[in-house]
């Protein structure tokens, strides 16, 4: 497969997304090195927003101790990504409404079945306040 264009960065970001680690919120880029001539090459290298490095020794190991190391060290927790995947499902519920900017609908009239709102169709006058506050004045004389 050629390395050319924009498809590779989506597959390998399609391939990243499906991968066992998630790394935490401080680890901004990772690069390992394959030398398959010369020196080793120092391993796998994290990179943080704090601007530190950590390098990690990979010589002699195969890619599940890799994999679980890198896990143990800078990924997210199952809590964690529980904690994450609970908010993100709270966020998304199409039960809760309130503000666009956080939620799916702003009003309960938005609801399919739902009475529309009084501001896109004018409700019929059996059920506006003024015709029952009219009739129930006119019962009490």
């Amino acid at each position: 497969m050629p390395m050319k264009g924009r498809f590779p960065i989506r597959r390998t970001l399609e391939y990243l997304q499906k991968g066992e680690v998630v790394f935490n919120n401080s680890v901004k880029i990772m690069t390992v090195n394959y030398n398959t001539h010369g020196d080793l090459s120092e391993g796998a290298r994290f990179y943080l927003d704090d601007g530190e490095q950590v390098r990690m020794d990979v010589e002699g190991k195969d890619y599940k101790e890799i994999t679980q190391h890198v896990k143990k060290i800078l990924g997210k927790s199952d809590k964690v990504l529980e904690a994450e995947a609970l908010a993100k499902m709270e966020l998304s519920n199409p039960a809760n409404f309130g503000p666009k900017k956080y939620f799916l609908r702003e009003c309960m009239s938005e609801v399919e079945g739902q009475v529309p709102h009084p501001r896109f169709v004018p409700l019929p006058k059996e059920m506006t306040g003024k015709y029952r506050a009219k009739l129930a004045a006119g019962t009490d004389d």
